[in-house]
């Protein structure tokens, strides 16, 4: 945890670099989340906070290219090394963590890598498990781009509008804006079920 607090104000102290520094690695290794950073360089200048979105956005789908070539060439050895700092009662959760994602990429494919990279849930893992399961290379790219652009363009959005009343509150944006995401694919799936019927 000392480590990880060291690594925000690293990063913090690099500014814009560092914005981009942090959202690049964050994708592949476990350093804070770029939101944190965006927050306060979008408070302290408003009108720059789409130019600080696109750059985490550009940033962090690098650094998950990069992530699903460290699972396409290191494998399941360098996933669980990597995870191995994630305990849960003296056990490692690497594995725990790995057939999750397996079970929801059997079951949405690369939509998986889209709510990961939109919503909290650790989109690192599913950098690393794309390569490793081989994931089509283009399709993770648009779910990364795609995904992790609406969440970045979506924080520094609220943050123009809103300013520091609503930075406490920014997660909770974030999930509502997910599960109105999820309702309409859900409404347009179901929708175009029953006019194939």
């Amino acid at each position: 945890m000392h480590f990880i607090n060291e690594m925000g104000q690293y990063f913090q102290s690099l500014g814009v670099w560092g914005l981009c520094l942090n959202s690049f690695i964050e994708s592949f290794f476990l350093v804070p989340p770029p939101d944190f950073l965006l927050i306060i360089l979008d408070l302290d200048n408003p009108d720059r906070a789409m130019y600080y979105a696109f750059l985490c956005t550009i940033a962090s789908a690098l650094g998950g290219a990069f992530g699903y070539f460290i699972g396409r060439w290191g494998g399941r050895p360098v996933f669980d090394w990597i995870f191995s700092g994630l305990q849960k009662k003296g056990n490692s959760k690497a594995k725990e963590y790995f057939d999750k994602v397996e079970e929801l990429y059997n079951q949405y494919g690369a939509w998986a890598v889209f709510f990961a990279a939109f919503t909290p849930i650790p989109y690192k893992v599913f950098t690393i498990a794309s390569g490793i399961l081989k994931m089509n290379f283009v399709a993770f790219m648009l779910a990364s781009i795609v995904g992790r652009g609406m969440r970045f363009f979506i924080v520094s959005l609220v943050l123009m509008i809103f300013g520091e009343q609503i930075k406490d509150n920014i997660e909770l944006v974030i999930l509502a804006a997910t599960f109105v995401i999820i309702a309409f694919f859900v409404i347009l799936y179901k929708k175009r079920k029953s006019l194939v019927k």
